[in-house]
């Protein structure tokens, strides 16, 4: 059936200029997309998602996104003459201030060998073979008040499987900013875990079972579904 583009228009929509996707950027915290020029302008005086307010990165948070080129086809293919109308628009201005006009990248044909597989490029985003572990932190009993915790900004981790049961209270100590006094258990179903395991010893031994983070604090207890 036809589609009507006011249908398409809020999935191809940069929420920062209200305008279409120009070098459409992707942030890959959290996966809202932007043009890429108004993301790295936001970036200059924020360090946060300007759609989910999630923090990006503590430092850099250009580091953390990436140019989502077939999001971008897709909007050039939906818009008619739009990729022209920016063409001319990005010319006229080098133009006016005397610049060379930069030229487009080409890809480069990949050579093919006798005997050998042909090469394919790989996907945009890619995650280190080292970071084999994924973890999701949900605070339960946030919503009825429990305790006074400062809560998570990132609920999705991903980390080396070498990071020890240790490594993780140390990231919530640190995180929710726990007092020293706090007691941090780590448990698995009935058994307490040990500081020196890693989560690739307890993902081998368990599976897909859930860990479970319990917090203890005033005698009150927060769970942490791993």
């Amino acid at each position: 059936r036809m589609i009507n583009l006011s249908e398409l228009t809020p999935y191809i929509l940069c929420s920062i200029c209200k305008g279409y996707f120009i070098d459409a950027t992707t942030i890959t915290e959290c996966l809202h997309t932007f043009c890429k020029s108004c993301i790295v302008r936001h970036f200059y005086y924020s360090n946060r998602c300007p759609k989910c307010n999630i923090v990006v990165h503590q430092t850099q948070p250009l580091y953390n996104i990436r140019l989502d080129r077939q999001l971008q086809d897709i909007v050039y293919k939906l818009v008619v003459n739009l990729e022209e109308r920016e063409k001319k628009q990005m010319h006229d201005f080098y133009k006016e201030r005397g610049l060379e006009v930069p030229k487009p990248a080409v890809p480069q044909p990949v050579p093919v060998s006798r005997g050998r597989p042909r090469k394919v490029l790989g996907s945009v985003f890619r995650i280190p073979p080292e970071l084999d572990i994924s973890i999701l932190l949900e605070f339960i009993g946030a919503d009825e008040g429990t305790g006074n915790f400062k809560p998570l900004e990132k609920k999705f981790v991903r980390v080396s499987g070498e990071a020890t049961i240790g490594h993780v209270e140390k990231f919530l100590r640190r995180k929710m900013d726990l007092d020293p006094t706090c007691q941090v258990d780590i448990i698995c179903g009935d058994h307490l875990l040990e500081q020196y395991q890693t989560l690739r010893e307890i993902r081998q031994a368990i599976g897909e079972s859930a860990v479970q983070v319990c917090v203890w604090q005033l005698g009150l207890c927060s769970r942490f579904p791993i």
